[in-house]
């Protein structure tokens, strides 16, 4: 069975750091891209960041850019989402999804995702 299963969430403070971490059973990672989404309480699902299989592009949205870092150890067949400097507008849970492409749309189905909470 293909699965992506999400790591790394918890509570921190805002300015802190967190790592999540998207592990890949079931298949070969560094054939797709994979993205990062989450979806805050009462706000719909949105791209955060995504890593390609072409050369390592990656793109952020502009609400995280320069604080977020994705990047991928193939070998490990995990994808991670480096979170600095924190903000409570970043709590939310996070998801990863396999595209062939970045620039394609989002899965229809999701899994659990990780609880990442930002707050004093």
């Amino acid at each position: 069975q293909v699965q992506l299963v999400e790591s790394g969430g918890g509570l921190v403070q805002p300015g802190g750091s967190l790592r999540l971490s998207c592990a890949a059973s079931g298949f070969i990672m560094d054939h797709y891209a994979i993205g990062w989404f989450r979806q805050a309480p009462g706000k719909e699902r949105e791209g955060v960041s995504c890593i390609s299989h072409d050369h390592g592009m990656t793109y952020y949205a502009e609400s995280v850019k320069g604080r977020f870092t994705i990047s991928r150890d193939n070998a490990k067949n995990i994808v991670y989402l480096q979170m600095n400097s924190l903000k409570p507008e970043d709590t939310g849970v996070y998801y990863c999804a396999a595209r062939e492409w970045c620039t394609d749309p989002p899965p229809g189905s999701w899994g659990q995702g990780t609880q990442v909470t930002v707050s004093s």
